[in-house]
């Protein structure tokens, strides 16, 4: 496998120095701000460096470069496999009637038996991040690993864009797979959030919209314990995300709140809380949220067993990026430092990350984490 970072920062277009045949590569993935990744010259830039290529491209909330975090650019991997191969498929929500089918169609399209592996890129507010996941995740005998990351806005919140060679627009899902016994395919995710407070369970929800905890209004108890934090939703519930944990689950799922209703007292969050789940609150230490990085970059190596990781992708939440702030960096640096310094890293924050828990375990949706993909080819 062979890589090459470009990088659109303050209207350049940098490269680092590394040879690629442009001919050859198969994929480039793009990563940018809304603003820069909807204007077509940039796409344009792209497809005349890699004529052959398909081109992967999602909005986010700030770009990772190597040991770097940018806002109001561009991020682009260029990848050319040399011993295996890749298949790239889209479609539009509104096709569907519902994620979950989505999710199910993609999958089909790419099934085969020599599918390794598969990574998604999707709209991150018109689809239903834990639907899709399980609808890639229908009829996985394999158990092949299934990774990936929703779309950002910056912390907006309003329109993100995703596409497949063409200008990214709203509402599409793209998926790769990834085909033949020589592509490896590491993951981890962890978030380092600190729970606190009672467990409760809920007990009024319609897919990802809270209504009821313990047959109380939601929002209710919500703002009573972020106390003066409330006068600040919906923004503040960023740094206050919750553990969801559905009955019989071994490990919790972190869920962040996208909004709230006052008139319905209700909260919307950015995956599904089924009833009969119990939560609890959550809340930010820097440097737990830093070192579980470095952790879920460490799980990732370690999946890949006894091969080396060439390109990680690195997919943080918008929350821990406004809660680190200054310090946002450091999770970046922790992870690289368990995946050494030949390893080319890129990646974005977003609005969900997707990702199994461990090694054959099904692909969830993560709030609030930071999810890493790493790739080696033998």
């Amino acid at each position: 496998m062979k890589t090459k970072l470009h990088h659109l920062v303050q209207g350049q277009w940098k490269d680092n120095e590394v040879a690629i045949d442009a001919e050859k590569c198969q994929l480039v993935l793009a990563f940018g701000s809304p603003e820069l990744l909807t204007d077509a010259q940039h796409f344009d830039h792209l497809r005349k460096l890699y004529p052959n290529a398909d081109i992967v491209s999602s909005s986010t909330a700030g770009e990772i470069i190597q040991d770097a975090v940018h806002d109001d650019s561009i991020v682009a991997i260029a990848m050319q496999l040399e011993n295996s191969t890749l298949k790239t498929v889209k479609t539009n929500i509104s096709e569907h009637a519902d994620s979950y089918a989505a999710g199910v169609a993609l999958k089909n399209l790419l099934d085969d038996e020599a599918l390794s592996g598969i990574f998604i890129i999707s709209d991150g507010l018109m689809v239903d991040g834990s639907a899709l996941v399980r609808g890639f995740s229908y009829n996985n005998e394999k158990k092949i690993p299934i990774t990936g990351g929703l779309a950002g806005d910056a912390a907006r919140f309003q329109k993100t864009y995703t596409g497949l060679n063409e200008v990214a627009s709203q509402g599409n899902i793209i998926a790769v797979g990834f085909y033949g016994n020589n592509i490896h395919i590491g993951h981890g995710s962890l978030g380092g959030w600190i729970e606190f407070g009672y467990e409760r369970q809920i007990t009024r929800s319609d897919k990802n919209v809270l209504f009821e905890v313990d047959e109380e209004k939601a929002l209710d108890l919500y703002k009573r314990y972020l106390g003066t934090f409330a006068e600040q939703l919906p923004g503040s519930a960023l740094m206050f995300p919750m553990s969801m944990r559905v009955p019989g689950a071994e490990k919790y799922l972190i869920r962040t709140i996208l909004a709230t209703d006052e008139d319905a007292n209700s909260m919307v969050f950015a995956g599904n809380m089924p009833e009969g789940s119990t939560v609890r609150l959550m809340r930010g230490d820097i440097q737990k949220l830093i070192s579980a990085s470095g952790t879920a970059a460490k799980d990732s190596v370690e999946s890949l067993y006894d091969h080396k990781p060439q390109l990680t992708l690195l997919l943080s939440c918008v929350g821990r990026k406004i809660i680190m702030d200054t310090k946002v960096e450091e999770e970046v640096l922790a992870a690289q430092e368990e995946l050494g310094q030949d390893c080319t890293v890129a990646g974005f924050y977003t609005y969900g990350g997707l990702s199994p828990f461990g090694v054959g375990t099904a692909c969830e949706l993560h709030n609030q984490t930071m999810t890493v993909t790493t790739f080696s080819e033998s």
